[in-house]
């Protein structure tokens, strides 16, 4: 187990500089002008031609790109991340400030998404065949074909224009400062955002359970239990119950990249203040340093799920923790 974390930092190490890479070479091709889509087009146009190379030196659009990500990449290791264009504050502020709501967000469409999955799956095996399981599998080969900011629009317009039920967005009421808004207000703006990452994110869970689950009602000792009189929910409680509760856990950790990007698309259209805002605003302006260290912390996160997916994957099935400690020798 020490060599498989040991290993993972050090893809973890690489991850890091690719992703930071990656980004700088993207935003250097891009067609957007950092000067001009943060000053606005009406002051670029009066602009002077001084006024214009000044702030490109300052804002280092005019710097070649291995000059501009070798002086960011010495001062990242130093602990300074650079200062946000748009927010014009330090990126490490700006992440701190934005993180919470994300990690809030993505946490309780975790959760959510799992617990309803999970039951969906075993309710579907329990009953395969009939129209429970053929709703059921329906209704999951269509959330996973369907986009979730178009099903965020649709809960937007349903329950926040029509029925007036939830707020049109933001993460508190407006004029109301952080200070002052209550565990009703916080739940209110959170609860749209969250049940539609949750509803995109219940078809794996669901299907993979559900498969899980008939193979486990499908062998010989459930047979054997229910040979001895007990019923098959019963023996799935007492005897199958364990056998699906942490692949199943082992999957959604798995999934973090998948709610972490449909959290981005979530939070645009909800106009809910997180990290993934915070990426589209930076994208949209050519801010580099922003956008390079909101995707080494969303790196962060997807590495952090899949590495502790890997881990349990070898608590379940210590054949693969063997298998990898054999190759590590060989």
């Amino acid at each position: 187990m020490g060599r498989l974390v040991a290993g993972s930092l050090a893809r973890f190490a690489l991850l890091m500089v690719a992703v930071s890479v990656v980004v700088f070479v993207l935003v250097s091709i891009s067609p957007i002008d950092p000067v001009q889509a943060n000053v606005g087009q009406a002051a670029y146009a009066n602009m002077s031609p001084e006024k214009k190379a000044e702030l490109a030196r300052v804002w280092g659009s005019g710097i070649p790109l291995w000059e501009r990500y070798a002086a960011w990449a010495s001062a990242f290791v130093q602990g300074d991340w650079g200062t946000s264009l748009r927010f014009n504050a330090p990126v490490l502020d700006v992440i701190a400030q934005r993180a919470g709501n994300t990690l809030l967000l993505m946490a309780v469409a975790w959760v959510v998404s799992g617990a309803v999955g999970f039951a969906l799956g075993i309710l579907a095996a329990m009953r395969r065949g009939c129209v429970i399981d053929k709703l059921v599998k329906g209704y999951c080969y269509v959330l996973a074909s369907t986009p979730s900011f178009w099903l965020g629009l649709v809960f937007l317009v349903v329950f926040s224009v029509r029925l007036g039920w939830f707020p049109l967005g933001f993460s508190m009421p407006i004029g109301v400062s952080a200070v002052d808004m209550t565990f009703a207000d916080l739940a209110r703006h959170l609860a749209l955002p969250a049940i539609t990452l949750s509803v995109t994110g219940v078809a794996n869970i669901a299907l993979h359970t559900r498969e899980k689950a008939i193979d486990v009602l499908e062998s010989d000792y459930m047979r054997f239990a229910c040979l001895r009189g007990a019923s098959e929910g019963r023996a799935l409680r007492s005897h199958g119950l364990r056998n699906l509760v942490l692949p199943a856990i082992t999957l959604q950790f798995a999934s973090v990249a998948e709610i972490f990007g449909g959290s981005v698309l979530v939070e645009q259209v909800f106009s809910y203040p997180g990290l993934g805002q915070a990426a589209v605003v930076a994208a949209t302006g050519g801010d580099v340093a922003l956008l390079a260290g909101i995707s080494l912390v969303s790196a962060l996160f997807v590495f952090g799920g899949n590495l502790t997916a890997n881990i349990l994957y070898g608590v379940v099935d210590p054949r693969i923790r063997r298998g990898e400690e054999v190759s590590a020798d060989a």
